[in-house]
């Protein structure tokens, strides 16, 4: 078998089976929670009558084991269950939720990850000077700043102050107020969705960008030290043919992982931005079922979540592969 080949399954089965530990983990973790979920939800006012029927409903009177292997194999069925606050099936909420937080995130992606590959670029073509200066004391700042001071920060800024902000006389545009609370509706063009999502897109670029650019610049900087790239600046090409045909070729593994770990970020960690936003994404279900302890919708946003991480990481992992020599031909 092709080296590559089974560097491919291992890494496949792997994934699958850390996707398995993960499920196992989540499910015991909401076995551990202190409290009872039934009298959480059902209030100090209920009956004990009431309590033991939610009780049987939810299989709480059940093994934990026997209920995590019903659970997991109604996932692997696509079978998630009703929530409990609602009784609607978990899957179509997902479904829609899901569609939310992807739009947000293939925005914000849209937006950073190119220019965190050419700020990178620019920063190491302007190594130690001011371009690299500014480029790598924004993003630092930016990196050091938590994702709800940023928000709040945008939130001030251009939604609260923006009529009376004078940046937008600068420009000759008149004064435009961004929308603080983000929503999407399928009856909205994609120009009111967009205009909807501007700020927590904002946010999630800044983040996500910092942590890219900078690692694309440290990237190029350590292949900038191999005896290849001094025979191609002695050749006498422009440093900046050197960094973009020969450094970048060579340190794409390192940056292909970087930005998959950020882009697994644009979809799980967007927790904190969508709740303050309150836009109606996978974030924003997640912390309301936690609040209103609806078990089943919590088990299936961390599987979903704990998914999309994995994947993403495999695919990092096989470009990684493809990409580097050493990798392809291990012996």
């Amino acid at each position: 078998m092709h080296p590559v080949v089974s560097l491919l399954i291992q890494r496949l089965a792997l994934g699958v089976l850390l996707l398995l530990a993960a499920s196992a983990l989540i499910f015991g973790l909401t076995e551990v929670l202190p409290g009872d979920a039934a009298q959480a939800i059902l209030g100090q006012s209920a009956t004990p009558e009431s309590l033991a029927n939610l009780r049987e409903e939810m299989g709480l009177n059940r093994p934990a084991l026997t209920r995590y292997f019903e659970w997991l194999g109604g996932i692997l069925t696509g079978d998630m269950g009703n929530a409990l606050t609602n009784k609607l099936p978990i899957a179509d909420q997902i479904g829609k939720r899901m569609s939310s937080t992807l739009f947000l995130a293939f925005w914000a992606a849209l937006i950073s990850v190119p220019l965190a590959i050419l700020l990178g670029l620019i920063a190491v073509r302007y190594q130690n000077r001011w371009p690299d200066k500014i480029i790598s004391g924004v993003t630092l700042a930016s990196i050091s700043l938590p994702e709800f001071m940023i928000a709040y920060i945008l939130i001030f800024f251009f939604a609260v102050q923006s009529l009376s902000w004078g940046i937008w006389g600068w420009f000759g545009m008149d004064p435009v107020a961004f929308p603080s609370f983000a929503s999407v509706s399928p009856t909205m063009t994609l120009g009111e969705k967009l205009y909807s999502i501007t700020l927590p897109a904002a946010v999630l670029t800044l983040v996500v960008l910092a942590h890219m650019m900078r690692m694309t610049r440290a990237a190029i900087l350590n292949v900038m030290q191999s005896a290849y790239i001094e025979t191609a600046e002695l050749k006498g090409l422009s440093t900046f043919s050197v960094i973009y045909k020969h450094a970048f070729p060579n340190a794409i593994a390192p940056i292909v992982t970087v930005v998959m770990i950020n882009l697994a970020y644009l979809v799980v960690g967007v927790v904190v931005v969508e709740v303050v936003f309150a836009y109606p994404g996978m974030g924003q279900y997640l912390v309301d079922a936690v609040v209103k302890r609806d078990v089943p919708v919590v088990l299936a946003c961390g599987v979903i979540f704990a998914a999309v991480y994995i994947i993403l990481n495999i695919i990092a992992d096989v470009v990684s592969i493809l990409a580097n020599p050493r990798l392809r031909h291990p012996k």
